[in-house]
């Protein structure tokens, strides 16, 4: 579906299954950066030239366009950072560092990616407050009855992703968050493995902080966002100092910072990253995620309907409501099956895929992932089944 909005599929016979690491980038976001640096190079918010009051605008009218997407309130509450793994941790240091104490809690799983386990870890070790855990089902991922069971009178903040990178399970935000307000807790929600799959709405899931990368959803690279109810945004502390966040300095010591959530954006910020991630909204708008949401689950139906007839394949997310695939080959490494696969120019991923604690949950310790976007085919999902009935000649394709 739309492939022909993406110039590398051109004179390419690539197989790209690892859209859950970045996704390409089609020639409209790709057109917005070149006409940036081609046609209207300027810094933002500082000259009074036309170029700098276009770029200006366009930056700012960016932050509507993410408002709408994620149907937040106001665009104050829109923040540009450098990608999810940035906006966890202001969220983590900018806001519940001073708002935790001795002996509070926050509640993860064990499937969270590392940006949104390591910011606790360390956000623990310097407060003395503790990171506990919701467990997973049998199923490896979260029942509304383990929240239940998890969140108690020290829970302060549960800090967990929509869908995760691995398993790929889908989490009931809405309920989570009802679950979260009626314990005092505030919900954290990394929306990076989701945001360009289905519909977020932060006002009817009720989340407090949102938490997104653009290079998932087919924009650039260096930028993300960070989304937070206005009430919560305005008690943040910024955690970099530099210019454009402050409205004044003086010689004496004394200085104050702009209101948000411009003092939370420091310094020169991405604008051709904010401007590529205009157009990738634009672009997923104009597709229509209902749309998107469908095409990806029916083929990810046959994907996973294609490999149940490999009896020497172990799948371990079979019935979930993600994009992704996890398994791994009977008796053969998981690296080892994607540098085979990479001989016939099948992109995978294998390891841990930065989820290193739920090597406990599945007894293993890397697994090879496929992870798909609207832009793949049946016919590519051929090829890679295809490739993986010769895997008995991985060691002549890859010694």
């Amino acid at each position: 579906m739309n492939r022909e909005d993406f110039d590398i599929f051109r004179n390419s016979n690539l197989v790209y299954f690892d859209n859950g690491a970045t996704t390409f980038k089609p020639n409209v976001v790709k057109d917005e950066i070149v006409a940036y640096y081609d046609k209207y190079t300027s810094n933002i918010h500082r000259g009074d030239y036309n170029n700098s009051v276009l770029v200006s605008e366009m930056y700012e009218n960016t932050r509507e366009d993410v408002r709408k997407f994620i149907n937040a309130d106001h665009v104050s509450e829109i923040v540009f950072t450098s990608g999810t793994t940035a906006s966890l941790n202001m969220i983590a240091f900018g806001y519940f560092y001073d708002k935790l104490s001795l002996d509070d809690e926050i509640l993860i799983t064990e499937s969270e990616h590392a940006s949104n386990v390591l910011p606790w870890f360390v956000l623990a070790s310097k407060k003395g407050v503790k990171v506990n855990y919701i467990k997973l089902d049998s199923n490896n991922e979260v029942s509304i009855q383990n929240v239940k069971s998890a969140i108690n009178s020290r829970t302060k903040v549960v800090s967990i992703a929509h869908a995760t990178n691995v398993i790929g399970d889908v989490r009931n935000i809405k309920e989570i968050a009802k679950i979260c307000h009626d314990n005092g807790a505030l919900l954290v929600v990394d929306a990076a493995q989701s945001i360009a799959h289905m519909k977020v709405s932060v006002k009817d899931m009720d989340i407090d902080f949102l938490a997104f990368s653009g290079h998932k959803m087919y924009g650039p690279t260096g930028i993300g966002v960070l989304y937070g109810k206005f009430n919560l945004l305005k008690e943040m502390s910024p955690i970099l100092f530099g210019g454009d966040m402050n409205a004044v300095f003086n010689k004496d010591g004394y200085y104050e910072w702009k209101d948000i959530p411009t003092r939370l954006e420091a310094g020169t910020p991405n604008i051709e990253g904010v401007l590529g991630l205009r157009a990738c909204i634009n672009y997923i708008n104009k597709i229509g995620l209902d749309k998107i949401y469908k095409y990806e689950h029916d083929l990810r139906d046959y994907l996973v309907s294609q490999l149940r007839e490999l009896d020497f394949i172990k799948i371990y997310n079979l019935n979930n409501k993600s994009t992704t695939v996890i398994f791994n080959v009977d008796g053969i490494f998981s690296q080892d099956v994607a540098i085979y696969l990479a001989k016939y120019n099948i992109c995978i991923r294998a390891g841990n895929h930065c989820a290193k604690m739920l090597k406990d949950t599945l007894n293993i310790s890397n697994t090879c992932r496929i992870s798909i976007s609207f832009y793949n085919t049946r016919q590519e999902v051929d090829v890679l089944v295809n490739a993986l009935k010769n895997i008995n000649n991985i060691w002549k394709e890859i010694l």
